[in-house]
């Protein structure tokens, strides 16, 4: 008698699925052509919106691939097939690009949304899997999505959506590159989250103006002693009479001195400061900056700019960059 309580082990449905759609990619890996490369160059030119419509598992995916376009600088947006009929077909101009997504390519709901394309002039890319289809027909560029074996009762859409899934980031990622999209571009475009904190610059956490704790390098530490407390960071920037940045003292190293010369008070900050501090980019992600300082044990960094690398315009503290959730 088999008991009710024995669990069933998913592992190899899980491996089989995954394998099929492993399959798929690799398919579709293998058809890409030129047509691939006209999409990109459309989506490039666009001077307008990139539209971007399916029905069912396709209008799922058109709405991520629409997202993923717009974080990455090609404005973008997703209608809803059915909708399109009762309206929605005003939002699209002539100078927008138009991408339909279907499996078969002959969806009746997006016959009206390919004939208003046509009918006006509006350019159309059309990502299906049948050649034969109205789809395939009517696209000025064709996207033709390999046939595929789908996981679970081989119905279910699941290598199908995969390969339109990643056709579209495919997409997204060849227009990023065209377009010379890099990291601060990316964070404008998506300032907030894990990712924005990622991305945050030097320049949007650092200290500056009358916080910064400026020494010149011929200060009596006894004054210096009163800054450093007053400024509560635990850091002096050491000057030289032309505002250049000489060195840096730490609360750390006045305690290891103090040890060691109890005249302390008595000595000029540049015979205490460590000489040549390390100086980072105020447009370096502050990322970067916080594994620079956990590499060399610091919780401080000068911050300079590209022009003049010897002058400190901000200083980066380890506590402001973890208060921003960058880890």
């Amino acid at each position: 008698m088999v008991s009710l309580n024995k669990k069933k082990d998913y592992k190899k449905i899980a491996k089989t699925v995954i394998d099929l759609e492993i399959k798929a990619l690799k398919k579709l890996k293998s058809s890409i052509n030129n047509s691939f490369n006209d999409a990109v160059e459309a989506i490039t030119r666009c001077q307008s919106k990139v539209i971007l419509c399916g029905v069912g598992k396709s209008g799922l995916i058109a709405a991520k691939i629409s997202a993923t376009l717009s974080s990455v600088g090609t404005p973008s947006f997703s209608l809803s097939a059915n909708d399109c009929s009762h309206g929605d077909l005003g939002s699209i101009s002539k100078k927008d690009i138009l991408i339909l997504i279907s499996h078969s390519g002959s969806t009746e709901e997006l016959k009206n949304i390919i004939k208003y394309a046509n009918r006006n002039r509006i350019t159309l890319i059309g990502i299906m899997s049948k050649k034969n289809s109205i789809l395939y027909k009517a696209s000025d560029i064709r996207l033709l999505i390999p046939e595929v074996i789908e996981a679970g009762l081989g119905i279910v859409p699941t290598s199908s959506t995969i390969n339109q899934l990643s056709i579209g980031d495919a997409l997204a990622v060849s227009a990023l590159n065209k377009k010379k999209i890099n990291k601060i571009d990316f964070k404008n475009f998506h300032p907030s989250g894990n990712l924005g904190a990622k991305l945050r610059t030097v320049e949007e956490l650092m200290i500056t103006g009358n916080k910064i704790p400026f020494v010149n390098e011929n200060l009596k530490m006894k004054k210096a002693f009163q800054i450093i407390s007053n400024k509560k960071l635990g850091t002096l920037i050491v000057q030289n009479n032309k505002k250049i940045t000489t060195g840096i003292i730490t609360d750390g190293q006045i305690r290891r001195f103090n040890v060691t010369d109890s005249n302390l008070e008595n000595l000029t900050v540049k015979k205490v400061m460590t000489s040549n501090p390390i100086s980072i980019d105020k447009d370096m992600l502050a990322e970067k900056a916080l594994s620079i300082m956990n590499t060399k044990k610091i919780t401080s960094l000068c911050v300079h700019n590209k022009r003049n690398k010897k002058k400190t315009i901000g200083i980066l503290h380890i506590h402001n960059v973890l208060q921003s959730n960058i880890h």
